[in-house]
Order: structure tokens, then sequence, then C-alpha cells
């Protein structure tokens, strides 16, 4: 390992925090996460199958802009 591995480490550290924060004070207000138009949900008498589609894309796009933040700021 070397020095930018550490960096990025605390990063995603600090991020997971921030995460928890958040959904930790914040959890009654995030209830529409998960909802959203586009998740696949399908219930049934004894099944259940949820594919949150939508949600998955938002986080993505949401991480990587993030990410592309942060590695702006430590080049």
């Amino acid at each position: 390992m070397n020095a930018e591995t550490g960096k990025w480490i605390i990063v995603a550290g600090v991020l997971l925090l921030l995460i928890g924060v958040v959904v930790f004070f914040f959890h009654d207000k995030l209830h529409w996460l998960g909802r959203l138009p586009g998740d696949i949900r399908i219930e049934k008498e004894n099944f259940r199958f949820y594919f949150p589609l939508t949600t998955m894309l938002l986080a993505s796009v949401l991480l990587n802009v993030i990410i592309r933040i942060v590695k702006r700021f430590l080049e």
C-alpha cells in the first residue's frame, strides 16, 4: 500500500460516516427513497420481489459526482 491508497480509504470512511449520520438523523424524511418511479415492486400473497432500479441509478450518479469532486480536491 502507498499514501494514495490511504487517502482513498480515509475518503471512503468519511463518506460512509456522513451517509450514516444522514440516515440516522433523517430516516423519517427519507421514506421516498426506494419508492421512486421506475423501482420494480411485485407483492403477492406469499411472494415479494423488490428491485430498486431508479434508486440505484440515482445513488450511482450521486456517488460518481461526489467522487469526482473529492478527486479534484485531492489532486
